[in-house]
């Protein structure tokens, strides 16, 4: 009974993997390329089912072949090797068209998958809320946001490798088994009747067992899966770990080259070898593991193949040396016991690539599990119009509105509760606050990327914001500068006065320069380049975050009169974040945010003063 049960929970898993294999892999079969991909499917198939043929005629030219070499036949012989010509020039035709039409599949399989997560990743700031979720511990059930339990690690290594490890398993292992099966069917019928009937006498009574040969395979091979499934089932969890720690090393020495300036200032050299070190120890250490399991695998399954070679000459031998079969008939059964055994060991000469394929289709179900869960939150605040969704402006929207906001931390602790605020075109806004306090997360909610937030917002018409760490992809200045318009919607003349006019003229001449700017600029001049930005596209309401925080107090008084002039003469109004008393002479309105005592529902609270033309106290 104790069995039975195990069993039935095994069928039970087996059903929830192939249920989440056939939801990965059938979305491509019925997309737009869905007649391509069929077509190349059942091309393959076809191809395949060709090799199986040829191989059942090669293994009757084994036998007229092997007979004439007995008998000295030597026209027959001749005109065997002229078939022999034929049939192997088809059968190569077939295995180069078989692989060439297979990468072809596996190639538009992977592109298509490619192109599908990168959208879905990147759309509704999927890419940005599962970083978010790291704060949690890889919780993104907080806040009442998701209902998974785990975010996904080195989501850029789930669309890069595992996607191309699915795509090419996924064919590999199914036209594999596909072949085995036909293959199998195809001889076991050759085999029955070549092998006879095997008489023995037990207890005075005579017994004959018909296709003798075939029972044997089929014991022969059952009893190898049994042992090889035993023996490689740990490499599936080791497979799944080696992926993780092979990313999470790769992503580690990424951070290095980005952040190479500061660490190299910090002389944090030793440290972070000390954190790679420790990173690839983690490597060897799970590789170590899984090449041991693949050791004993490999023990088992070249003791299996070697004795597969004679297995079917010791059974037959007595046969042959008794004059009841000939020479070619014994390799004709030699030739067909193989074929039924490689098809019947099929999971033997395939476990390792089934564990790496479980591993890999285990890591982008939980990948998918997470965008579909993030795509499910986007539709349910898209419902409540809660403030996450109010990513666009309103048409006609000429102040900045907030009714009942809620902001929560990634840990579920609630930061500020009903706030209500306005701004008016005209204004100009300091936000001030402790460090910690959520003026950075107060305006990520109003851009609608903070999805532990609940409320009513409504953004003006054309609003920039500027980040305290601004982003510049890699690549000519121009697409830096224009990021993320297209760099071509814009005249040199103007890219060349937006620079000057952010205190950067040095790269005026330098547009069609590429580099790495996140890294090739100092802080100050990244800082300019982000304002460079917002004076080239001209936005009537500007959100800057700290956004002259590395500039001297000279560069900065020059940068925001010319960004005040700007949003005055566009009819719109600045919002700032800043601890300098320098920043504050410029805003009129001050946003402060204060500690709540311990018990309170909140974190922190906001009061609204009015400060006209008068600087504000230092933050103490």
């Amino acid at each position: 009974m104790h069995l039975l049960a195990r069993l039935r929970l095994k069928l039970s898993a087996f059903r929830v993997f192939a249920a989440r294999v056939w939801a990965l892999s059938a979305p491509y079969f019925r997309s737009e390329e869905k007649w391509k991909a069929r077509g190349l499917l059942a091309a393959i198939v076809l191809l395949n089912l060709a090799a199986v043929y040829m191989l059942v005629l090669l293994n009757e030219w084994n036998r007229v072949f092997y007979d004439a070499l007995q008998n000295k036949d030597e026209a027959v012989f001749w005109t065997q090797l002229a078939r022999f010509t034929y049939l192997a020039f088809a059968f190569i035709l077939i295995a180069v068209y078989r692989f060439y039409l297979t990468q072809l599949l596996e190639v538009r399989w992977r592109a298509w998958m490619t192109t599908h997560y990168l959208q879905r990743w990147l759309a509704d700031h999927a890419f940005y809320k599962l970083e978010l979720a790291r704060f949690t511990g890889g919780d993104l059930a907080a806040a009442n946001t998701l209902n998974t339990s785990k975010t996904p690690d080195n989501p850029d290594q789930r669309i890069q490798e595992d996607i191309n490890q699915f795509t090419t398993y996924s064919i590999s292992l199914s036209m594999g088994l596909l072949n085995a099966v036909v293959t199998l069917l195809s001889f076991v019928g050759i085999l029955w009747t070549l092998s006879g009937a095997f008489a023995f006498t037990l207890g005075g009574a005579s017994y004959s067992i018909p296709g003798f040969m075939v029972w044997m395979a089929v014991l022969y091979c059952t009893v190898g899966s049994i042992i090889t499934h035993y023996i490689g089932r740990p490499q599936i969890k080791l497979n799944f770990q080696q992926q993780r720690v092979e990313a999470d090393f790769r992503h580690h020495m990424v951070r290095v080259r980005e952040y190479s300036e500061s660490i190299a200032l910090d002389k944090g050299e030793a440290v972070e070898r000390s954190h790679l070190d420790t990173r690839f120890a983690a490597v060897l250490a799970n590789y170590l593991k899984l090449i041991k399991k693949q050791k004993n695998l490999v023990w088992f399954t070249n003791f299996f193949g070697q004795a597969a070679v004679v297995f079917p000459f010791i059974v037959a031998a007595p046969r042959f040396f008794s004059g009841a079969i000939q020479l070619g008939q014994l390799m004709q059964i030699a030739s067909a016991f193989g074929r039924v055994q490689d098809s019947l060991s099929w999971l033997v000469d395939n476990y390792s690539s089934l564990a790496a394929w479980r591993a890999t289709t285990d890591r982008l179900t939980s990948f998918e599990d997470n965008i579909a869960a993030l795509a499910q939150q986007a539709r349910e605040q898209a419902a409540t119009n809660t403030i996450a969704n109010q990513q666009h402006p309103l048409a006609g929207a000429d102040t900045l509105a907030v009714s009942g906001l809620n902001l929560a931390l990634p840990t579920g602790a609630t930061l500020l509760s009903g706030l209500s605020l306005q701004a008016g075109p005209g204004e100009s806004v300091l936000v001030k606050g402790p460090s910690g306090s959520g003026k950075s997360t107060l305006f990520r909610a109003l851009a609608g990327i903070w999805p532990f937030a609940t409320g009513q917002a409504q953004l003006p018409q054309d609003a920039m914001f500027i980040p305290q760490r601004p982003y510049f992809p890699d690549g000519t200045l121009r697409d830096a500068l224009a990021y993320p318009l297209p760099a071509a919607q814009y005249s040199d003349a103007a890219l060349q006065q937006a620079l000057n006019d952010a205190l950067l003229p040095k790269l005026a001449s330098r547009l069609d320069d590429q580099d790495a700017w996140s890294q090739k600029l100092s802080g100050g001049e990244q800082q300019r380049l982000a304002i460079a930005r917002v004076l080239l596209k001209k936005p009537r309401w500007i959100f800057a975050d700290e956004a002259t925080s590395a500039l001297d107090e000279g560069a900065e008084t020059q940068l925001y009169d010319k960004l005040l002039a700007h949003v005055k003469a566009a009819q719109g109004s600045i919002v700032s974040i800043a601890h300098r008393p320098s920043v504050a002479a410029f805003h009129r309105t001050l946003w402060e945010l204060e500690k709540l005592p311990e018990g309170a529902p909140a974190l922190y609270r906001m009061r609204q003063h009015q400060q006209i033309n008068s600087p504000l106290p230092a933050q103490p």
